[in-house]
This record gives C-alpha cells, structure tokens and sequence, in this order.
C-alpha cells in the first residue's frame, strides 16, 4: 500500500478575490481616540478648539481633520480642513498599499476619517458651489465603499 504524507499546506484556507483589492487604515491610538471622543462629546462652545488641539498635536491624524470639518461653520474652513483630511488620508492610503483604485470600506474603524474627509469635502464643495467637485467626490466614495450611503450633513 502507498501512504501519501500530507502536504505542507494542508489545511489552510484558500482564499480567492473577487473584486478588487481592499485596503485597510490602521485604527487610531487609544490616546488619540479618546481624545477625540472627547472633542467629540465637549459642549458645542469647545469642541473647535478641542478638536484643533488634536490636530495640532497630531496633524496625521485624518478624523481630527474630518472633525474639524464637521463641525466649522463657514463653508470654505470647512472646505480647507477637510481637503487636508482628504489629501492626509490619500497618502496614508497609498502607504498602506493602496494604488488608485480598489475598497476603502466604513465597515473598518481605521478607514472611517479619510472617508469622512472626503464626505465632508463633498458637502463643503457643494456649499460653495463646486458642484463638479461635489458629484466628484460623491462618486469617489461609491468607488470605495459599494454600500455607502450619504452621512447626515454635519
């Protein structure tokens, strides 16, 4: 009788593609998720000035931009805090792998700044009449995510 010796990688999954690749964002440091969650939850009168101290501190940090975005105001601060969370997160991206095209899902905690930038740079170009820009980045997330749905305006 012939014995067969099992194979080295027996018992593995095989994992197969479909669709294209994903690319995932590390999550925030505990520190500096709490303190934006702390930014997040102050009283309306100092959450500006606790969401920029975050950003200074940290100024890699995609969602203390998208925060900033969010929750400014005037259109056009709104606009340049969030194209910096935008452009941020697209270099963060791309040193995590991910080359112009592929998912950038909200389902991973570690993508949700960057696609929040870029929400929120929907909605502040649409406020100052970039509609071009709005429908852009509007697409641009339904590229990333296939099950993104609108965030309530901020």
């Amino acid at each position: 009788m012939h014995s067969v010796e099992p194979r080295p990688d027996a018992g593995r999954d095989v994992r197969l593609t479909a669709g294209p690749p994903e690319t995932v964002l590390p999550p925030l440091a505990p520190d500096v998720a709490a303190a934006l969650a702390d930014a997040t939850s102050a009283p309306p009168e100092q959450r500006r000035a606790r969401a920029s101290a975050v950003a200074s501190a940290h100024p890699s940090v995609i969602d203390a931009w998208a925060l900033l975005a969010e929750i400014t105001a005037d259109p056009v601060e709104s606009y340049a805090y969030a194209r910096v969370g935008y452009h941020r997160g697209l270099d963060q991206l791309r040193a995590n792998g991910w080359r112009g095209s592929g998912w950038v899902r909200w389902a991973e905690p570690g993508n949700r700044g960057f696609l929040r930038s870029l929400d929120a740079l929907r909605a502040a170009a649409a406020r100052i009449g970039e509609t071009e820009e709005a429908t852009r980045c509007e697409h641009f997330l339904h590229q990333l995510d296939p099950d993104w749905e609108r965030r309530d305006e901020r």
